[in-house]
């Protein structure tokens, strides 16, 4: 069998569509093509693929390299200031029965398996009210971090050292609402260069791993024998014990991933810009018996907000549990954030969240269930009449 050169890109030989093949007696089984030299290729740019950019020397590809920490403040940043004054007043109304009653059919309704006349024929004997301050700190920040990316070449400009590159905290970007979270990736300008494709080492195309880069397989219904059982020659692959490749229509390569056949990179230094509303709550136990874990998804009565630059904690609230917390988490945000990013903007809140434990009697029995939240919702671990595929 003669063997015919596989022709790719720009005239150049991947191998040849059947070297030294010979049919294996029939029932035996195949040989498969051994694989060509090179042909995976390597996976990641080579370290010399990248130039030396003044002020981004710890930058790699595929990042790595963490958060860049901001430069110090040209000018003093403002010192935080007092907060505006606290409410006289620090209760909410305690809920009426009919709320807490509707409130209770409400949250019966909601479940299949639970039997209504607990809410239809329970009595209510009492109502407690476990009024709760949850305090909030958000910190908004930006972050930033560089790696040298690439993507095929398709003639963008080349300005590599054409003027020196702004630094990674010099790049102008464009801040969403505070408090909002977002990421905007750009390139650095001045860093781009145009290099060959470091996967197909500047052809354009790669052996096809399915042959080898052979351009033919083994022909599955002969078991490369080029004989059918009762010695009829192969349909297939008309006897030659070998079909062309379907993955590379036997041309032995196909276009490289990597460059998409443009043989050339274009090499250059993303920035990646974060900004990120990092958040912390504290909420003072209360000795309703509710778990605290329940309020994480209800809202409250905001009494307190204070929002600037830095704020300062917060001072002469009633419950000395929220001024300890908001010193602590105060002190936490400024020296854990400031470190690898730049802080543009803290808010503190004071919520205060109504708890109310209500004690019924239904058959003979007490019972008790809880409404919290300006939602009303409904917390009855114990409900008394479920059916029996409940999981209680």
């Amino acid at each position: 069998m003669e063997n015919q050169p596989v022709m790719g890109h720009q005239n150049r030989n991947y191998g040849t569509t059947n070297p030294g093949y010979v049919p294996t007696a029939e029932g035996a089984p195949a040989m498969f093509a051994p694989p060509a030299a090179g042909f995976s290729g390597p996976s990641a740019p080579p370290a010399g693929m990248f130039d030396s950019v003044p002020g981004y020397e710890g930058t790699v590809a595929g990042g790595g390299g963490g958060f860049l920490p901001p430069p110090m403040p040209a000018f003093p940043a403002p010192q935080p200031q007092p907060g505006p004054e606290q409410p006289q007043t620090w209760n909410i109304p305690s809920i009426t029965e009919d709320t807490a009653r509707e409130a209770f059919a409400l949250f019966a309704s909601s479940k299949c398996c639970y039997s209504s006349a607990p809410v239809k024929d329970g009595v209510i004997t009492s109502m407690d009210a476990f009024n709760t301050y949850r305090y909030r700190l958000e910190t908004f920040t930006e972050s930033r971090s560089t790696e040298w990316s690439h993507k095929p070449y398709n003639g963008q400009p080349v300005d590599a050292f054409s003027q020196p590159s702004p630094g990674p905290w010099d790049v102008p970007a464009k801040t969403p609402s505070f408090f909002v979270g977002d990421k905007q990736v750009m390139k650095v300008p001045y860093t781009s260069s145009m290099k060959p494709c470091h996967a197909c080492v500047g052809l354009g195309r790669k052996p096809c791993k399915h042959c080898s880069g052979f351009g033919n397989r083994v022909c599955s219904p002969c078991n490369g024998s080029g004989m059918q059982y009762g010695g009829n020659q192969c349909l297939h692959c008309s006897g030659r014990g070998r079909t062309n490749c379907s993955f590379c229509h036997g041309e032995g390569a196909k276009q490289c991933d990597t460059c998409r056949g443009k043989q050339q990179l274009l090499v250059y230094i993303s920035l990646t810009v974060k900004w990120t509303n990092n958040c912390d709550n504290y909420v003072v136990e209360q000795s309703s018996g509710l778990q605290v874990d329940n309020l994480c998804k209800v809202s409250g009565k905001r009494l307190f907000r204070d929002s600037q630059h830095l704020v300062y904690p917060v001072m002469g609230f009633p419950d000395p549990a929220v001024v300890s917390a908001a010193q602590r988490l105060v002190g936490e945000h400024q020296g854990k954030y400031s470190a690898t990013s730049r802080i543009l903007q803290q808010r503190q809140t004071i919520e205060l969240i109504p708890v109310t434990k209500v004690t019924y009697a239904w058959k003979g029995k007490s019972h008790i269930y809880f409404v919290y939240g300006k939602e009303f919702k409904v917390n009855a671990d114990n409900y008394p009449a479920t059916c029996c595929c409940t999981v209680m």
